[in-house]
């Protein structure tokens, strides 16, 4: 175990996991070439990834930096967990979002696909609301705990 610990630099579970998810991702990608229009995956996979690496990457790497620079130390992070669930919420409802896909939605679900756009900028709004609340109270919390003691008379 020493060995495998000083050449691979970790534990044996730790490998056995990347082995497990390797094993599983070569499984799903065998599943996509199966499919009848595979060609089409595989370039909507290649656009993800060089949409992501080229594009999304440096956008959101700058963001950081730049509220990094705005925001001191830890308050980052409540900027970064609002902003990211926001941002994973659109890009799931995307679609439904900008009324792309209205009419497929509702002939698939039988519901309205209206309201999306005011329920996502609601959860939006919720979410940095409450990271704004966490962010008073831990800074009273800090504050209080940094204050000298009071001189008793």
């Amino acid at each position: 175990m020493t060995l495998l610990r000083r050449g691979y630099g970790t534990t044996p579970l730790h490998l056995v996991a990347h082995v497990a998810a390797f094993a599983l991702a070569a499984y799903a990608l065998l599943q996509i070439v199966d499919a009848r229009r595979a060609d089409n995956i595989v370039l909507w996979l290649v656009g993800a990834v060089i949409l992501h690496d080229f594009v999304l990457l440096p956008l959101y790497s700058g963001l950081d930096r730049a509220a990094r620079r705005v925001a001191a130390g830890r308050t980052t992070n409540f900027l970064r967990v609002p902003a990211g669930l926001s941002a994973l919420l659109l890009l799931v409802y995307f679609p439904l979002i900008l009324g792309r896909s209205e009419r497929t939605y509702e002939t698939l679900s039988g519901l309205s696909p209206s309201g999306y756009l005011g329920r996502w900028l609601l959860v939006t709004g919720l979410l940095f609301a409450g990271s704004a609340i966490v962010f008073v109270i831990t800074g009273s919390r800090r504050a209080s705990r940094s204050a000298p003691p009071a001189q008793g008379a």
